[in-house]
């Protein structure tokens, strides 16, 4: 399953990037978060800014995933110092 073989790798993005809150949600037991989110495949990752969704990455492409928080953090960087 690509949603558990990404597990490892989102807690090192985790460790590594100490000021984002990173979460794991079961979509079977939570369905009702799934819908609202408008989750249709696994793995998905949101990225969230004061609860609306900046970004959005389907699949289990790591790179991918690393390159889009680094652009997260550093517009949410950018942000705090305008």
């Amino acid at each position: 399953m690509p949603s558990v073989a990404m597990n490892p790798f989102f807690e090192e993005l985790a460790l590594t990037y100490q000021d984002v809150l990173f979460l794991l949600v079961d979509v079977d037991e939570l369905k009702v978060v799934a819908s609202k989110m408008e989750i249709k495949a696994m793995p998905t990752f949101l990225l969230m800014r004061e609860g609306t969704v900046v970004d959005k990455l389907v699949g289990a492409n790591r790179e991918e995933m690393r390159k889009r928080i680094d652009s997260f953090v550093y517009s949410t960087s950018s942000n705090k110092t305008s």
